[in-house]
Order: C-alpha cells, then sequence, then structure tokens
C-alpha cells in the first residue's frame, strides 16, 4: 500500500518545479508563472518558491535532464517543503530516471502533484511506494486567465489539504479546453465554456471498488519495458484512469495502446476504469467505440467503465490520489473517492 503523505496547511512552503518542458522560464511566459504563483499564494496561503533549476528555461532543462532531476530529489529532501507541484508538461521527463533515487523519496513522503508529461514522475514516487497527486499544474490551472474554477479550488482543499473522506467527485457543470494564447495581452480574458455532459457508463453494473493507478495514457507508453512499469499484481483489484493529451490521439492508435494493456493482463485485473473528457472532447464519440470493442474483443463486456470524468486535458479538474480506494457506481453513474488521501 503506498504511503499517505501529510496534508497541506495554509503557510506550508511548496516548490515549484519544472520536471519536462522548461517554458516556466522563458521570459515571454513570467507571467503566466508567476500568476500561477499568486494563486498558490493568495488562494492556498501558501509560501511559494522555486526549484534551483526550475525557471532557467527551455533550452537548459532540455539540455540537462539531471538538473530537472536534482530539483526534485533535492526538494523530496527538503524538510521545509511541504509539497512539490509541477509547472507544466512536456514529453521528456523519462530522461530523468537515471538520476532518481527512490530511496530519497520513500523516505521523505510528501504530497507531489502535476499531471500530462508529469505521469513519469508520479511513477517515481510510486515505485518508492509514495501516493502522488494526479492533478493541476502551475502554469495552467493554478495559472488560468481572471481566477482559478471554484471547482479545481474545491476539489485541491477537499484531497490536499483535509484528512477526512474524499467522497464524490462529482461532474462540474461547465467544462473547458479552449485554446488562448498564453500573450499577456489576454491576461484577463476569460476561456469560454461550455455545458458539461454528465458522466457516462460505457459498460457494467452495479458497484466496484479498487485502488487508483493510472495517468495521460500517451505519456505512460514511454515508461512501458522500464523498470519504472509496476509489476502485474499492482493493477489487480484497481481502478485505472487514463486520460489523454492535448495532442488528440486518433482512435486507432487509443485501440493499441489499450489492446497492449489488454495483452499484459492489465485490463483482466482491473476492477473498473475511467476515462477522462478528451482534450476539447475530440474523438469523444469515437474513443467510447474504441474502449467498449477492444474490451469486447478481451472479454471484458462485463468490466465497469465510466467516461467523461473530469481531469487532465480539460479544465476544471479533480485532484486523483494514486493508491487510494475508489468506487465507481454503475447504477448511477457517480465516482468516489473512499478514504482520505493525506495524513493529519
Amino acid at each position: 500500500m503506498l504511503i499517505k503523505p501529510p496534508k497541506l496547511q495554509a503557510g506550508d512552503k511548496v516548490a515549484t518545479i519544472s520536471l519536462s518542458w522548461g517554458g516556466a522560464g522563458e521570459e515571454q511566459l513570467q507571467w503566466r508563472y508567476d500568476q500561477g504563483v499568486k494563486r498558490l499564494e493568495e488562494v492556498f496561503g501558501l509560501q511559494v518558491v522555486p526549484t534551483p533549476n526550475s525557471l532557467k528555461g527551455e533550452a537548459y532543462l532540455h539540455e540537462h535532464p539531471e538538473a530537472r532531476a536534482k530539483d526534485l530529489m533535492e526538494a523530496f529532501e527538503d524538510p521545509e517543503i511541504k509539497a512539490i507541484i509541477s509547472n507544466i508538461g512536456g514529453e521528456d521527463s523519462i530522461r530523468l530516471l537515471p538520476y532518481i533515487d527512490f530511496d530519497i523519496i520513500q523516505k521523505n513522503p510528501k504530497i507531489f502533484l502535476g499531471y500530462s508529461d508529469t505521469t513519469i514522475s508520479h511513477f517515481f514516487c510510486y515505485k518508492a511506494g509514495v501516493s502522488s497527486f494526479y492533478g493541476p499544474a502551475v502554469m495552467t490551472d493554478f495559472a488560468e486567465n481572471v481566477e482559478m474554477d471554484p471547482y479545481t479550488i474545491k476539489h485541491i482543499h477537499n484531497t490536499l489539504f483535509s484528512n477526512e473522506i474524499i467522497g464524490d467527485i462529482e461532474p462540474p457543470e461547465q467544462w473547458t479546453s479552449d485554446y488562448l494564447e498564453w500573450d499577456v495581452k489576454n491576461k484577463d480574458t476569460k476561456r469560454t465554456t461550455y455545458p458539461n455532459k454528465t458522466y457516462e457508463i460505457l459498460q457494467g453494473e452495479g458497484i466496484v471498488q479498487g485502488r487508483l493507478i493510472g495517468g495521460c495514457i500517451d505519456s505512460m507508453e514511454s515508461i512501458k519495458g522500464t523498470s519504472l512499469w509496476p509489476e502485474i499484481n499492482h493493477w489487480k483489484n484497481s481502478i485505472l484512469f487514463f486520460e489523454t493529451s492535448e495532442e488528440e490521439p486518433k482512435p486507432d492508435l487509443l485501440a493499441r495502446w489499450l489492446q497492449n494493456y489488454a495483452t499484459q493482463g492489465i485490463l483482466q485485473n482491473a476492477n473498473g476504469i475511467i476515462f477522462a473528457k478528451p482534450h476539447r472532447e475530440t474523438y469523444y464519440e469515437e474513443y467510447k467505440q474504441v474502449i467498449t470493442a477492444v474490451l469486447k474483443e478481451n472479454g471484458l463486456s462485463k468490466l465497469p467503465v465510466l467516461y467523461n470524468v473530469s481531469f487532465g486535458h480539460s479544465e476544471p479538474k479533480a485532484t486523483l490520489p494514486y493508491g487510494r480506494m475508489a468506487g465507481i457506481n454503475c447504477n448511477q453513474a457517480t465516482f468516489s473517492i473512499m478514504e482520505s488521501a493525506v495524513l493529519e
């Protein structure tokens, strides 16, 4: 069972980190990073410090994966740092793997938060036996134009600042993946939102429970076959959570990825699956067809599947804790986290 980290409290010091793309250190995006930091300070009452290499820019960080890993190790080792929050994703966090000391993570459990390519770093934590959190990033959700979404704020508080049972993760009333250039002139322009659909049960009956494991399914491809990939027993009695990236992979690619999970026996070991709302709702219906087709081909037509859940590459988003017990109610099309995710 994964170790729960201590909860956050107002006044705690947190570190921001660039584990993949170095955009937070680019001059033209400085305002966006600063806006995210301001929200962490003003909305959540946190003290924010950047890790030493995180603002050195895209070129430097691309050339120095060891510097990114050093930031992560030092942030875990520093007793004053109570949480580590990813600035943004990218595409090459896997290059940090040779420089990761898993003992450091295991001996210093603390909140680690992010999504997209940050999936790779979540599996650093997973291998170390520490629960981490698939959720908002500094330059996206925290820096949202005009204001943070109340739904995102609520689920950060419920998951990271409270050791009460998290409970239902309800769908938000509105959603957006609307593209608005990160130009300072757009700073006070709110993105267009759209009425949200409810969650959909694609298949399955009754109520199932399992421990959460998953991430951005695009990024997870880069850790298959590495020492990070969990052995089959880690997938047993799980609730898998999958989301697709802003690259909007074609349905046939999603089918191949899912077929690989079936070939490994991972889908057969799961108690259920939740899929996020696709970015911009691209391939919304096509993904549903692919998911049910692959499951049918593998004799899994009764495996509960909940679709259109608010995490990943759409806003607002919930925060999902790795390794914690979750439930899918197929009768009511609901999803809940059935325990607390942090310690007092």
